[in-house]
């Protein structure tokens, strides 16, 4: 009897192990969903013609205010998957790292931006 109950305790752990696994591929998968959905967005943003001739600081702006409902995705997927990744961190450092993952994206694009512009006259 202690066997079967042995046996059915374990059962139970690797069907809670297997269901945890699942969650976090899940929180993963959404994640980088948004994370390329916010891409999209700001490609879109820098493709605009408008955008041509701004300078660094104005694009820059205009890149911080776009695409806020991706932008929101983004950070809460990935808040999700950094939460059922390491639970035992403080959600507030969970936080920090996806507002840093965003910052850096809209970086990124400004830093392209500036990049491949045509040289002002």
């Amino acid at each position: 009897m202690r066997t079967l109950m042995l046996g059915a305790a374990l059962v139970m752990m690797t069907s809670a192990a297997l269901a945890d696994d699942d969650d976090a591929k899940g929180a993963q998968k959404l994640a980088m969903q948004g994370r390329d959905d916010y891409w999209h967005c700001l490609a879109r943003e820098y493709s605009r013609d408008s955008n041509q001739g701004l300078s660094e600081q104005d694009f820059g702006r205009s890149v911080a205010g776009a695409c806020p409902s991706e932008r929101q995705y983004y950070r809460v997927a990935l808040l999700d998957y950094l939460t059922s990744q390491y639970p035992n961190i403080e959600s507030g450092a969970h936080l920090a790292t996806a507002n840093r993952a965003v910052e850096a994206a809209q970086k990124d694009i400004v830093t392209a931006f500036v990049k491949h512009r045509p040289p002002q006259k």
